[in-house]
């Protein structure tokens, strides 16, 4: 397997991984600074066996289980979790998605086209079953676009679920985040249907890139998403901003209507120009 490889990189990062980091006692005689591979297998779950041909590339596709595993026991951030997601799908082949299933719907009707436009200037947007932002207002995009939010993977339409849960950006500019990731995944529940693999596979993803804050919450079923409320920004040109929003849903589409829940919000969002 090359350097760039998935088998490298998880032999990278356990040699990068201090014991002390994970809870064990560093000890002498160590030939590597950092994890043994034993170490890491029973700290993973996963067999020393397993994780050498991991590490050699004689294994090319491994569970979402065990790669969260793996990045639970040594500890990866966000984004070393992006990348071990993204060298997995490589290294199995699978460079995209082709599940049975109805896709997420992507285009949008021209009389809600007409609906947004009206809203103008509005921050407003809409999304798809999944979370993905398809279309939007200007002054949505001058409002969202700094935080990093609209930013786009792999030449997909951004998702405000993937960003809350796996771009490091989103505690930052989410003060109250445990709130919005409620809230998230509560939409994206709601619009759950049994056999979704478009859903299985955004889900699948986020295990492996997000871990427990994500699987957690998705796996005690989260709560029905308010309909209207405000969200606290922090935005990173004009500071903090308290937003109302009101969301409405249907036909495989949702609304997002943002307002200035105060007059200083208000002001900051006018200082937002072109």
């Amino acid at each position: 397997m090359s350097e760039s490889g998935l088998g490298a990189f998880l032999r990278s990062c356990r040699e990068a991984t201090p014991p002390e980091r994970v809870g064990l006692a560093a000890g002498p005689r160590r030939r590597t600074p950092g994890l043994r591979r034993a170490e890491l297998a029973t700290l993973s779950g996963v067999s020393v066996d397993y994780l050498t041909r991991l590490e050699q590339g004689r294994d090319r596709n491994p569970s979402p289980q065990v790669l969260v595993a793996l990045a639970d026991a040594l500890r990866l951030s966000v984004g070393e979790r992006v990348r071990l997601r993204n060298l997995s799908k490589t290294a199995s082949g699978v460079g995209a998605l082709c599940p049975g299933g109805a896709p997420p719907e992507r285009e949008v009707r021209p009389g809600l086209r007409a609906v947004l436009s009206a809203l103008e200037p509005a921050p407003a947007v809409v999304l798809n079953r999944l979370g993905e932002s398809l279309v939007h207002t200007d002054a949505y995009e001058r409002l969202m676009g700094p935080t990093g939010l609209l930013d786009r993977e792999d030449d997909q339409p951004s998702n405000r679920v993937w960003f809350v849960f796996a771009d490091d950006r989103a505690r930052e500019v989410y003060p109250e985040w445990e709130a919005v990731a409620d809230a998230r995944l509560g939409e994206l529940w709601a619009e759950a249907a049994p056999g979704d693999r478009h859903l299985e596979h955004l889900v699948e993803e986020l295990t492996i890139v997000a871990g427990e804050p994500f699987t957690g919450r998705w796996d005690a079923k989260p709560s029905p998403p308010p309909e209207h409320g405000v969200e606290v920004l922090a935005h990173p040109l004009v500071g903090r901003l308290r937003l109302t929003y009101e969301r409405l849903d249907g036909q495989g589409h949702r609304l997002v209507v943002y307002g200035a829940a105060d007059e200083a919000t208000a002001d900051a969002v006018a200082a937002l120009k072109p």
